[in-house]
């Protein structure tokens, strides 16, 4: 009987419109029974439908009522409203802070309790080292005449002929480390120490002109045993983004090209079995949260929502992002921007650099915070690289790798860098951040403040020999023994290391990129209803300079008036697509950017930005014809000619 009026609820909520359940005043075991009832006729729909309805539990408040009973409703994830998504990751969250602990801790909890394991990716780097051939003087400077001589120099040394000579500028000596899962590592060190490299070097996107020596392997592969630009994503500290895109937008377009929604999909399979089998009822905020998260192909998803959540970004997320030409969000929301945009995907291997640039020490400390939980939680590997981390924020961290001059200086616990530098003669003063100090102990300029012994001679240790100290320390020798230990490639989970270029499939990669050249066309509608107008008017008045009332005589004269006439409206046509070039150029960085993080292919973005613009193109020439043709005096008919 209880199944029964579990399938005749179940079947009423869906068939009828998603219909609720009040719950009668003081009666709350009646609200658990008809929850019960409903979870039970869900379990029983097939796995593929399964996934398709959660279940919500709303307040009168959550109505918009003033008074009434509590209500439970089964909702169809894949037509979720906005009102409806922004709910779900509400109770998701289950605290109006930017805080996402009890998500990402209840996630793991649900996973945990049917044996699904969360892909793990460790790295490591060994005796890696980065050398530029570099310019000095004045042949630094980009002028024409350099350029020109660079451009033959590099002519001459492909065909070996001449080998100019170059200054060799070490960025990174030989360095060693690895960075574990489930740990946060900070990595520090001054203005010019090879922070940036290191990070480009890990993520696979070094500039091809930079030698290269050494191992960089992840779960013990190299580089290209799979697709690195997919394993990790790389954070730049520079901003480019399309202007004219809200942050909203800018977020959605990520997570469709990265196909987050399809990673979470082939979690929520697995996982809704194996509860099947072991009867085991999830959170219902969880379920819905995790089954919306799973929806694919979705403009607006839950994913977006979480990110905009977790950065603080929900208050500004219909606004254009905008740039120095447009007015949109601050530049530290922009920054925000740029971080939402690589995390709102499926890569847990992160590279961020300089990620609080432009930030309060306050938003600065949630973001990390948040980035902690997931690293914690969900095992995530992250290396992030801070200038001026304030102290709470600092103490977030479990690891640190110490950068400075190209040199590891310091690899281990963050709680073990002071004694670290205790040992080498240095102490920490008073009121002093420990992000600062080991920051400028290892400054020629900074470092006598620091001696720990005024009794003693201070004498100056150059950056090598905190190098030579530390490798010949526990620490050092403690990090060289794990990279001693090979890595067990059978240990690693199949997802972890994708072999793919891109995460969706070549028609998902094209129509994405179409919905979005189409929405730009959209928001620059005023540009071609103006030029449409151009063409008009323009057209009017060469008509006013070559009217013809009638065919003139076949000579020469008049033939040289009708070319001249094409040959007008040929060249206005040409500029007047000119126009679109600056817009163009705006958002090859934008480009370049996503198609070397494999969001997208060039053929997706370029093919898509063809096929929108060509119609417009008739247009213009329809346009053009119909203001022109039969006023100037051109044939009427296909069986008669120009008159030359």
């Amino acid at each position: 009987m209880a199944a029964s009026n579990g399938r005749e609820y179940f079947e009423y909520g869906i068939e009828a419109g998603s219909e609720s359940f009040s719950k009668p005043s003081n009666a709350e075991t009646v609200e658990e029974d008809e929850a019960e009832l409903m979870w039970a006729a869900l379990s029983r729909l097939p796995s593929q439908k399964q996934s398709n309805f959660a279940l919500l539990r709303r307040t009168p408040s959550e109505f918009g009522c003033a008074g009434g009973d509590a209500k439970i409703e089964t909702v169809d994830v894949r037509k979720l409203s906005r009102s409806t998504r922004e709910f779900v990751v509400k109770e998701a969250f289950a605290t109006n802070d930017q805080d996402n602990y009890r998500l990402v801790s209840k996630i793991k909890e649900r996973l945990d309790r049917v044996g699904l394991e969360v892909p793990k990716v460790e790295v490591r780097f060994e005796n890696l080292k980065v050398v530029a051939d570099v310019q000095t003087g004045s042949r630094t400077l980009p002028t024409l005449i350099n350029v020109t001589r660079d451009t033959i120099e590099k002519i001459l040394t492909g065909l070996r002929i001449f080998r100019p000579e170059r200054h060799k500028l070490t960025i990174l000596h030989d360095i060693n480390g690895a960075v574990k899962p489930g740990r946060m590592t900070l990595l520090l060190g001054p203005p010019g120490s090879g922070k940036s490299t290191l990070l480009l070097a890990l993520a696979g996107k070094l500039d091809s002109d930079l030698k290269t020596s050494g191992n960089i392997t992840y779960n013990g592969h190299q580089l290209d045993e799979f697709h690195v630009q997919r394993t990790s994503a790389y954070i730049s500290q520079t901003d480019n983004h399309i202007a004219e895109l809200t942050v909203r937008e800018t977020l959605d377009f990520g997570a469709r090209f990265q196909g987050s929604s399809e990673v979470v999909a082939g979690y929520m399979k697995d996982l809704i079995r194996l509860e099947k089998e072991k009867n085991i009822r999830p959170s219902p905020e969880i379920d819905a949260f995790m089954k919306a998260s799973s929806v694919p192909s979705k403009m607006q998803s839950v994913s977006t929502d979480y990110v905009l959540k977790v950065l603080g970004l929900d208050v500004c997320s219909d606004t254009i992002v905008g740039n120095d030409m447009l007015r949109g969000v601050s530049g530290g929301q922009r920054k925000r921007v740029t971080t939402g945009e690589m995390i709102v995907g499926p890569r847990k291997t992160l590279f961020m650099d300089e990620i609080s640039t432009g930030l309060d020490s306050s938003t600065t400390y949630q973001i990390v915070n948040c980035v902690r939980n997931v690293v914690h939680q969900m095992d995530a590997t992250v290396l992030m690289a801070l200038l001026q981390p304030a102290p709470e924020t600092f103490d977030l961290f479990d690891d640190l790798v110490l950068l400075s001059e190209g040199y590891v200086v310091y690899q281990g616990p963050r709680a073990d860098a002071l004694e670290f530098f205790e040992s080498l003669g240095f102490k920490l003063p008073p009121r002093k951040g420990v992000a600062d100090f080991l920051q400028e102990v290892t400054s020629k300029k900074d470092q006598a403040q620091y001696w720990a012994d005024p009794s003693k001679p201070y004498r100056f240790l150059p950056v090598s020999e905190i190098a030579d100290a530390f490798i010949n320390s526990k620490y050092g020798r403690s990090v060289q023994a794990s990279l001693d230990d090979p890595y067990d490639k059978s240990k690693s989970h199949p997802l972890a290391l994708p072999k793919t270029k891109f995460a969706v499939s070549n028609w998902q990669l094209f129509s994405s990129n179409f919905a979005r050249e189409l929405l730009l066309i959209n928001r620059h509608n005023f540009l071609y209803i103006f030029r449409t107008c151009q063409v008009a008017f323009v057209g009017f008045v060469t008509c006013t300079m070559f009217l013809r009332t009638r065919l003139h005589p076949r000579d020469e004269k008049n033939g040289q008036l009708y070319l001249s006439c094409l040959f007008f409206g040929l060249v206005h046509m040409t500029f007047n697509g000119f126009s679109e070039l600056p817009i163009m150029i705006s958002r090859l960085p934008v480009f370049y950017k996503q198609r070397d993080n494999s969001f997208h292919p060039a053929w997706a973005w370029s093919l898509s930005s063809w096929i929108l613009r060509l119609p417009y193109s008739v247009l213009e020439a329809v346009i053009w014809s119909c203001v022109v043709y039969y006023t100037v005096g051109f044939a009427p008919g296909h069986d008669r000619h120009l008159p030359i």
